[in-house]
């Protein structure tokens, strides 16, 4: 009799911790799962050189403008794609990806990078400022600003008019960046314009995902930045 009551004890105790690992395990499922966090990219740290050695020649200081970006690529940081085979008119964002910075600040940082190789590459308001001291300093007979030779250095303003991942179809795309640069020179008259051109680049992309993207778009900058300094050296700027 007490063997029978004992396996019915046990029975229960049985039955009991069955019912509360259920109720544990649908508990648990019912728990809200923590939200995927966004890869953040940039254009990497940059090649740092073994010794820093002064540029063979140094061209007249340029003053760049802040990069204008076109839409709303001044404040967002998206990673955005186009697909070109669907309507390439769309831009799309990824949902787990993001850039640390909107394009258009990372693009300027390229751009200052290489132009700074072989130039002083300053701000506008500092263009400005310097330009007005040098002028200042001429008025009273002592020499102008080092550097700047007493004269206004011309002003560069770039536009970001394009910068996203394009597939041409579902395993390929490239990263494209379309900017438009415009060299000006501050006079006493106003701005005398001395070019403006429009570039266009294109990587092609190892992944079709963020991750190719972004990488293609940091390489199709470094390439438009290059040009770019090329550009003001054929015009003598």
């Amino acid at each position: 009799m007490n063997a029978l009551y004992s396996i019915a004890i046990s029975a229960r105790y049985i039955r009991a911790a069955a019912i509360f690992t259920a109720i544990f395990a649908v508990g648990c499922s019912a728990l809200p799962e923590q939200p995927a966090r966004p890869l953040l990219y940039d254009f990497g740290p940059g090649v740092v050189p073994a010794t820093a050695t002064p540029p063979a020649t140094t061209l007249p200081a340029i003053a760049l403008a802040d990069v204008d970006g076109a839409g709303s690529a001044d404040t967002s940081t998206a990673v955005l794609y186009r697909l070109a085979y669907a309507d390439v008119r769309q831009r799309l964002p990824y949902q787990l990806a993001r850039w640390s910075l909107p394009p258009a600040q990372l693009v300027e940082q390229d751009l200052r990078a290489q132009l700074g190789q072989r130039r002083a590459v300053l701000r506008t308001e500092d263009g400005l400022a310097a330009a007005r001291s040098a002028n200042t300093a001429n008025s009273d007979g002592v020499a102008g600003l080092s550097g700047l030779g007493g004269s206004q250095p011309d002003v560069l303003r770039v536009r970001l008019e394009e910068f996203s991942q394009v597939f041409t179809s579902a395993h390929d795309s490239v990263g494209l960046i379309r900017l438009r640069a415009t060299l000006t020179e501050p006079t006493a008259m106003g701005e005398k314009l001395h070019g403006q051109r429009l570039f266009v680049v294109q990587q092609p992309a190892r992944s079709a995902d963020a991750a190719g993207g972004t990488r293609a778009l940091a390489e199709a900058s470094a390439q438009v930045a290059q040009q770019l300094a090329q550009w003001l050296e054929q015009m003598g700027r």
